[in-house]
């Protein structure tokens, strides 16, 4: 028999906890949770929450390369034109929205502070 996994969430190494908390807040998350170590004023771990989708990102231990990121997140969204527009309106840059066989209700790409690819799609 299987094991039975209950939910995935994923932990993502960032150049810096607070940027990557404010890129995130842009596509709806909010912290539920945070480490500040004593002595310290900036986090070095979050969970960030948005609806069903829940990310760790925790304090890189050395340099971050962006070309290295080899994993793509999706992100889903109810429209993707807006979700898209909003986020250009907040000074970031997605790319154009395809329509690929597999999502047929389009998809864009985004790169976050520390190169994480973020497809934001609509099923």
């Amino acid at each position: 028999m299987a094991a039975q996994t209950r939910s995935l969430v994923a932990f993502a190494h960032v150049a810096n906890v607070e940027r990557s908390i404010k890129f995130y807040a842009d596509l709806g998350f909010k912290v539920a949770n945070s480490v500040v170590p004593q002595g310290q004023t900036a986090p070095v771990w979050a969970w960030l929450e948005s609806e069903k989708a829940n990310l760790m990102v925790g304090l890189a231990s050395g340099p971050i390369d962006s070309s290295q990121q080899a994993i793509l997140f999706y992100l889903y969204y109810e429209d993707i034109k807006q979700t898209r527009a909003t986020l250009i309106e907040l000074g970031h840059k997605p790319g154009g929205i395809a329509y690929p066989f597999y999502m047929p209700g389009g998809e864009c790409r985004l790169e976050d502070p520390d190169g994480y690819v973020l497809m934001l799609a609509q099923i």
